[in-house]
């Protein structure tokens, strides 16, 4: 109670979009529980429940964000945008979902394509903001340097994965015959099909959700690796090479996505492109952490009144 006590003084509308939106998961496994419907093969209200806590989750962040950053007209102006917005998109999400049917890439009636437009226009408007948001932070001064840049890094890359979710508006090939949809998260196979439990990724094929999902979550990932790395040598350098590597990753999860590859069956190229990955950042941990001994020893052999 104390942590939503703070988001709400931080951010009242935030911390009611948080509030509310853990309120409409609630319903949604509630629907979950009582509603046989399916659509695209996965429950009706699988993925209202999942935008519904994902919703909540990152209003509380921007709201926690806040906390750190100078109070203003603009930031606030800012976070009634994204209230506004975010609580538009997933009401549009839940009365698809009442009517049984999808809600992104349809085209299939007038209104579907209305409520699909409004929801990327909406879709828009939130990455605008976030990219304001993180132009804040920008400019903030802190007084630990390593966790501002943790923020801001976090936040940038936040902002480069929902950009990522533009690939999935890309149409297919049978979508350019049948203009019903337009778009969707799946490469290799239409949307639905067998997915992993819980988040319904698909199993057999590409799905640019993954590279999407983790890119949204650097605003928290990034903090807490800052968290994590409070008593090491070098925190700044730390988090620039945990940033990224986490960037690294998301750029190995679009690259598999998009050559059609499921996240549950990775082929030789993709395990190739991770053990590299984990290499360099191995290394770059190392580096980061040897660098700061070598110049003390080596100002330390320098003689009296030279520094470096």
């Amino acid at each position: 109670m104390e942590h939503l006590h703070k988001i709400w003084k931080q951010s009242p509308l935030l911390g009611a979009t948080c509030l509310l939106m853990l309120a409409a998961f609630a319903a949604a496994a509630a629907g979950m529980a009582l509603d046989p419907r399916t659509i695209t093969g996965v429950n009706a209200w699988l993925k209202p429940a999942k935008f519904a806590i994902s919703t909540a989750i990152f209003s509380a962040t921007i709201a926690w964000i806040f906390g750190y950053l100078t109070p203003s007209p603009k930031l606030t102006r800012l976070g009634r945008t994204l209230s506004a917005m975010l609580i538009l998109e997933v009401a549009i999400i839940f009365v698809q979902a009442w009517r049984g049917t999808t809600s992104h890439f349809n085209l299939s009636t007038p209104l579907n394509g209305a409520l699909f437009g409004i929801m990327g226009v909406g879709i828009a408007v939130v990455w605008i903001a976030t990219i304001g948001v993180f132009l804040a932070a920008l400019r903030q001064r802190f007084a630990d340097p390593s966790w501002g840049w943790s923020l801001r890094l976090g936040l940038l890359i936040a902002v480069i994965g929902s950009a990522a979710g533009g690939l999935m508006l890309r149409p297919t090939p049978g979508q350019a015959v049948n203009r019903q949809f337009a778009g969707g998260h799946t490469v290799g196979a239409p949307d639905g099909g067998p997915g992993l439990p819980g988040v319904g990724w698909s199993s057999e094929h590409g799905d640019l959700r993954v590279p999407h999902f983790f890119g949204l979550h650097a605003i928290q990932v990034l903090p807490f690796c800052a968290w994590l790395f409070r008593r090491r040598r070098r925190v700044t350098a730390l988090v620039v090479t945990a940033s990224a590597s986490y960037f690294g990753f998301i750029l190995i999860l679009t690259w598999q996505a998009l050559r059609g590859e499921s996240i549950a069956q990775p082929g030789g190229a993709t395990l190739t492109a991770l053990a590299l990955w984990l290499a360099v950042t191995a290394g770059a941990v190392v580096w980061t952490q040897l660098a700061r001994g070598a110049a003390k020893v080596q100002s330390q052999s320098l003689p009296a009144g030279v520094a470096l």
